[in-house]
């Protein structure tokens, strides 16, 4: 049983070795690799690729709008272009202004500054006169 063991064993040692001989994909270097570039997207900051998912999603929202008023449109054979236009783009609008309004509504950040060692604050008011009807500030 011991020899059937070890031809088992040295067949399959073989077999790695012939695959490893005939592998012809490079080998991962450690040390200074260049990156490589990987399927799918490519690397990006985390803001742009916010901002290119809401074009996307913009984009898709868009052409389906435009192709409910468009089948309408063909649909009912007599439909005035205008009106489909304000009958579909005021939701599109409505949606626009409610995002503004939203980020808009964020509360500011706190901010906290640390300093050490010895701190002078200079608190002096600076007054402004304006006159005339060319205006110059001094």
């Amino acid at each position: 049983m011991p020899l059937a063991d070890a031809i088992v064993q040295a067949a399959i040692d073989n077999a790695i070795r012939e695959a490893r001989l005939n592998d012809a994909s490079p080998t991962a270097v450690i040390g200074a690799t260049p990156p490589v570039a990987q399927p799918g997207r490519p690397p990006m900051s985390q803001g742009a690729t916010d901002a290119s998912v809401l074009m996307l999603a913009g984009g898709a929202s868009a052409s389906m709008v435009g192709l409910a008023s468009a089948v309408v449109m063909y649909v009912s054979q007599y439909a005035d272009p205008a009106v489909c236009a304000i009958v579909f783009g005021a939701p599109t609008a409505l949606v626009l202004a409610l995002a503004r309004l939203a980020k808009r509504a964020k509360p500011a950040p706190t901010v906290h500054h640390h300093y050490e060692g010895p701190v002078h604050q200079d608190q002096r008011n600076v007054t402004t006169t304006t006159r005339g009807v060319w205006a110059k500030t001094t």
